[in-house]
C-alpha cells in the first residue's frame, strides 16, 4: 500500500465501512475508494461472531481495493461498545532546566495516566486538555515557555481488553494490520466538528445501530465520553413489532419514510408494509409509522440530556448537538433533538476532504472519513503500529507510540 494512503475500518453493528483516503502535498485529504457491507457479528458494538464479521471486512475491503485501485494491508479501527469507560487525570511534575522541553511534556502526561486501573481494562487514548505552568492555566502548548512546575489535565479512555482483542483477532484474519484503535465518537468528531464547535463547547453524538456514542467538547479538548448501549437497531425492531412485518423491511421501511417528529407528516400520505407468512402487502398511514419512530427517539435522547446532565459539563456546551452516524438520518431528528434536550441540534456530515465527497457526505460514513482524518492530523500514517495480543496486553504499545504526537494534539 503507498505511504501516502490511509484506511479507516468502521466495524459497526449494522454495516462494515472502509474508507481508503490518501494525503496531498497541501495536506489536503482526498477519499478514493469506500467499501460498504451488512455486519452480522456484532452486537450493541462488541464483536459476538469472529467468523461472520471476518466474512463481512473482507467483502467491505473488496469493494473499497477495487475503487481505490490499491490493496490495502493496514487500517485504523474503531472501537464502541457499553464497555468503554473514561475519566479526567491530572499529572504534575517539576520543570528540570526552568524551560518546558518535549521530555518534560512527557513526564508530566505518564505522571497523569499512573492511575489504577483494573486488570481486565486498557488505556486506549490520553487526551490533552490543558496545561498549566506554574499558576499560568489554559495554556495548549506548554514547549518553550519557563517556569519551574507543570501540571497537565488529560482525559484517560479505557476499554476492555477482551473486545479490542476480538476486534484485532478479526482484522488480523482478514488479512489486515492495525495501525491503530481510535474511540468512534472521536473518529467521527474529526469529520464533522469544526475548530470553533470544540472551542466553544459542543456534545457529539455518534448514534449507530447498536450503540449511541457521546463525546463533549470544550477549550479545544474532550472532557467526557460515554457509550450507551440503545441505538436505531432499537427503533427498527420498535417498527418491525409494531406494524407486524420482518425486521428487514422494517429497516429499509425506517430508511425509506421514516420520520421522527409526527408533525412534520401529511396525514394523507400512505406507505405499503410488506407482511410476514405469506401474506399480502398492507397500506398504511405513514403517521402510524412516524407514532412508532417519535417515543422510542425521545427516549433516547432523553438518556443523552441525563448523560449531559450527569457528566458535569452542560453549562460548557455552548454550541449544542451535532448527530451523527447512520441513525441521525431520519427526516425531523433534529427538531425532535432540540425539543427534548433543550438547546441547538445539527446533524453533522464529513467535510473537509476532497475526491468521493459526494459519496460520503452522509452521516453514516462520519466515522469512516474520521478515521482517515485521524491517521493523517495524528502524523503517523507512514509509522503504522501493530498491537500486541500477547500478555501485555493489546494496547501495551499505543501509549508510547502515541507520545511523539501529544505535544501537538492541539
Amino acid at each position: 500500500m503507498k505511504s501516502q494512503s490511509i484506511v479507516g475500518l468502521d466495524i459497526g453493528t449494522t454495516k462494515i465501512c472502509v474508507v481508503v483516503g490518501r494525503v496531498g502535498d497541501s495536506g489536503e485529504i482526498e477519499v478514493v475508494g469506500l467499501g460498504t457491507h451488512p455486519s452480522t457479528g456484532l452486537r450493541k458494538g462488541v464483536v459476538v461472531n469472529i467468523d461472520a464479521t471476518v466474512e463481512s471486512i473482507k467483502r467491505a475491503v473488496e469493494e473499497a481495493e477495487l475503487m481505490a485501485g490499491e490493496e490495502i494491508t493496514r487500517v485504523f479501527v474503531g472501537i464502541a461498545g457499553g464497555h468503554i469507560k473514561s475519566f479526567n487525570s491530572r499529572g504534575v511534575v517539576a520543570v528540570k532546566d526552568r524551560e518546558v522541553s518535549q521530555d518534560d511534556v512527557e513526564r508530566v502526561l505518564d505522571a497523569a495516566r499512573a492511575v489504577s486501573i483494573p486488570m481486565d481494562r486498557e488505556v486506549l487514548h490520553i487526551l490533552p486538555q490543558e496545561y498549566i505552568v506554574d499558576d499560568q492555566d489554559g495554556v495548549k502548548e506548554p514547549i518553550g515557555m519557563f517556569g519551574v512546575r507543570l501540571e497537565a489535565e488529560v482525559h484517560i479512555i479505557t476499554g476492555a481488553v477482551t473486545s479490542a482483542q476480538n476486534l484485532v483477532k478479526s482484522c488480523n484474519r482478514a488479512g489486515l494490520e492495525v495501525a491503530d484503535i481510535v474511540l468512534e465518537p472521536l473518529a467521527s468528531a474529526e469529520a464533522v466538528l469544526t475548530p470553533e464547535e470544540k472551542e466553544l463547547g459542543v456534545v457529539l453524538v455518534d448514534s449507530g445501530g447498536g450503540t449511541t456514542d457521546l463525546a463533549i467538547y470544550s477549550k479545544g479538548g474532550v472532557w467526557y465520553t460515554s457509550v450507551l448501549s440503545l441505538g436505531g437497531n432499537n427503533v427498527t425492531n420498535d417498527i418491525s413489532i409494531g406494524l407486524r412485518t420482518p425486521v428487514a423491511d422494517a429497516e429499509k421501511i425506517k430508511r425509506k419514510h421514516g420520520c421522527s417528529r409526527t408533525a412534520l407528516v401529511n396525514e394523507r400520505e400512505t406507505i405499503e408494509v410488506p407482511s410476514v407468512g405469506g401474506r399480502p402487502p398492507r397500506v398504511m398511514s405513514r403517521q402510524i409509522l412516524s407514532e412508532i419512530i417519535e417515543p422510542r427517539q425521545e427516549e433516547i435522547f432523553a438518556m443523552l440530556a441525563e448523560e449531559i446532565e450527569r457528566s458535569g459539563y452542560a453549562s460548557m456546551v455552548a454550541a449544542g448537538v451535532v448527530l451523527t452516524g447512520g441513525a441521525s438520518c431520519l427526516e425531523g431528528i433534529d427538531e425532535t433533538g432540540e425539543a427534548v434536550l433543550r438547546m441547538p441540534v445539527r446533524v453533522g456530515r464529513p467535510t473537509g476532504v476532497a475526491g468521493l465527497v459526494e459519496v460520503v457526505s452522509n452521516p453514516m460514513y462520519a466515522t469512516g472519513v474520521g478515521l482517515v482524518c485521524y491517521g493523517a492530523h495524528a502524523g503517523i500514517h507512514d509509522t503504522y503500529f501493530k498491537p500486541s495480543t500477547g500478555d501485555d496486553g493489546v494496547f501495551s504499545g499505543i501509549v508510547g507510540r502515541m507520545k511523539g504526537w501529544f505535544a501537538n494534539f492541539f
